[in-house]
């Protein structure tokens, strides 16, 4: 009889973990009572109840309440036990009764993506700090230390593109030329320069400063170690005020803000004082009040331009001079002839 048919089926459940079991079964057990036999009370819970499983065979759902034998099942075959998903049509699978504040929670906060700072910091030191291209010469370095590529740099004041972030930078006077001495035999790897003179590499593990009057960029650890008052490269005199620290810290970048403010202070008082001696509101103000005291009489020292200044090297003084001046009415003879002639006199 069916009844009596055995039938060999090897069972697993992947989806709970459970260790699979090859049992011998008769051919009219329904596959609800073989669920409750293979799967053990302790893993029902109120979440995961007994209807939340079903049994597969090749990709095919079963139904609980059919046997093995109306299921079509073979003899020596595989059941898989799966866990059936719940929600979205309802079925059950949400109640309209939870808190929604755990899901909006979730996008309250956008957490920032994770950038590797070793990254961040060397990028910062290999390329350009405005079109992020790797450093090439020629380069430049403004008053608060960040490193450019000089051209793309120039067509951003240009074309007036420049980020607000970059804004203390007006023009080619705010621009240093800087000199980045090479690693040889470094063209395929990230860090293309170093130290002259201790061999440290470019990269942002150790501080750099970039020389003002020459352009340039020694080590920290160089200038310490050698203490001059001039460049360890060039031997060019320099003073501390020239010293620009490359990439510096929020501190070191807040004192070079205040230095560049200060020179650009000086500047704009020296150039309203001189504009102030000699501007006026009337007009030919400089020719009116240039060289004048403010007791009215005319400044002895201020030199007038004259003639012979700009005298041919073989050329007579007096000769030259007559050139631009008239002749004096009293080095002026009448003769006879003079006075004969109508148009003598004139």
């Amino acid at each position: 009889m069916e009844s009596e048919k055995k039938l060999r089926v090897f069972v697993r459940s992947p989806d709970l973990g459970l260790p699979s079991r090859a049992l011998t079964l008769a051919s009219d057990l329904t596959l609800r009572r073989l669920k409750v036999s293979f799967v053990p009370k302790s893993f029902l819970s109120q979440t995961l109840k007994l209807d939340s499983l079903y049994f597969s065979i090749n990709g095919k759902l079963l139904i609980d309440s059919s046997s093995l034998a109306e299921a079509g099942i073979p003899g020596s075959s595989t059941l898989t036990l799966r866990l059936r998903l719940r929600g979205g049509g309802g079925d059950g699978g949400a109640t309209g009764a939870e808190s929604r504040d755990c899901y909006l929670n979730m996008y309250a906060i956008k957490k920032p993506d994770k950038v590797d700072p070793n990254e961040t910091r060397l990028s910062k030191w290999t390329t350009c700090a405005l079109s992020a291209e790797p450093l090439a010469p020629p380069c430049v370095i403004d008053r608060l230390g960040n490193l450019f590529n000089k051209e793309p740099l120039v067509e951003a004041l240009l074309h007036k593109k420049l980020p607000k972030e970059f804004g203390h930078i007006r023009g080619l006077k705010d621009m240093i030329p800087i000199h980045l001495s090479p690693i040889p035999g470094a063209a395929d790897s990230e860090t293309k320069f170093q130290c002259p003179i201790t061999g440290q590499e470019f990269n942002g593990k150790y501080g750099f400063l970039a020389i003002r009057g020459c352009g340039h960029v020694l080590s920290i650890k160089a200038l310490k170690e050698v203490k001059s008052s001039a460049c360890l490269v060039c031997h060019k005199e320099f003073l501390k005020a020239d010293k620009i620290v490359v990439n510096g810290s929020a501190e070191e970048v807040a004192v070079l803000r205040e230095r560049m403010e200060e020179e650009r202070g000086r500047l704009r008082e020296r150039k309203e004082k001189k504009v102030g001696t000699c501007l006026s509101g009337t007009k030919h103000a400089n020719d009116e009040k240039c060289g004048i005291l403010e007791n009215g009489k005319k400044d002895g020292g201020r030199k007038r331009f004259k003639a012979v200044d700009m005298m041919p090297a073989h050329a007579t003084e007096e000769v030259y001079a007559s050139i631009f001046t008239s002749s004096k009415k009293s080095d002026f003879k009448e003769t006879f002839t003079c006075r004969s002639l109508p148009l003598g006199r004139n």
